[in-house]
């Protein structure tokens, strides 16, 4: 059994990235869950190639296309949140080269977009979209 102190989310790079302050991030993260009203077992955010990232899709999702991110909830649903989030840090780069953003803020949306999945907010309708959007950008505003 972990301490209270102890984080909930852990950081894995199977490909270098520049991700700064991660004691502050993992914090932040925590307090999107409780915020978002889902209580947090442990998260897994694993920083990977769109190579490595398009295996996964192709396994798991059945589709055959680059994506910036796959979230995985492997908690039984009413239980506390365990997952893991992959993404491409190559699908961020070219995203914040093509959305005009800084990499790091690309980078900052993409984790929250993750977490904001595994709090119950999905992306397929226009609706959906708008609302993940919104939120997205509420968590960005409240970091930096």
């Amino acid at each position: 059994m972990s301490s209270s102190s102890e984080s909930k989310i852990y950081f894995f790079f199977k490909t270098p990235a520049t991700l700064r302050n991660r004691t502050r991030l993992k914090t932040f993260i925590e307090a999107i869950f409780k915020k978002e009203k889902r209580e947090l077992q442990s998260l897994n955010y694993i920083f990977c190639t769109d190579k490595e990232l398009l295996k996964i899709n192709r396994q798991y999702l059945h589709h055959d296309f680059y994506t910036d991110i796959i979230s995985f909830e492997l908690s039984a649903k009413g239980l506390p949140v365990e997952g893991e989030i992959y993404i491409s840090i190559d699908r961020v780069k070219d995203n914040a080269r093509l959305l005009g953003e800084p990499y790091y803020k690309e980078l900052h949306r993409v984790i929250f977009h993750g977490a904001l999945h595994l709090c119950g907010y999905r992306d397929k309708s226009k609706a959906e979209i708008t609302e993940m959007r919104k939120r997205e950008s509420k968590y960005l505003n409240k970091y930096f």
